[in-house]
């Protein structure tokens, strides 16, 4: 059963804890960028992703640039795979 992920090649985890408190724990910023996210990321996935993109280059902007990278090569990849290499999602993303 693929639940509503839909289609995708992407390794998928179990749930631990309480996804929806994981949620509402995240800054502000975070959870907007979480809902409007194209992929199915788990709350606690996008806070420890941001959080070494904040790390690696100190300014919450510079962060947010690297998680939505980060997500465009994920759908190349999984577009790649699902659909072939002729699927317009599947270019390489423009850094």
């Amino acid at each position: 059963m693929i639940g509503n992920c839909g289609q995708t090649s992407l390794k998928r985890k179990p749930r631990r804890g309480n996804p929806m408190q994981d949620y509402d724990c995240l800054p502000r910023d975070l959870r907007r960028w979480i809902s409007s996210a194209v992929l199915p990321w788990s709350a606690r996935s996008v806070h420890r992703t941001f959080n070494k993109a904040l790390a690696r280059t100190g300014n919450r902007a510079l962060a947010f640039s690297e998680l939505n990278l980060i997500q465009r090569k994920l759908m190349v990849k999984d577009a790649q795979k699902i659909w072939g290499s002729s699927h317009p999602d599947a270019a390489s993303p423009k850094r």
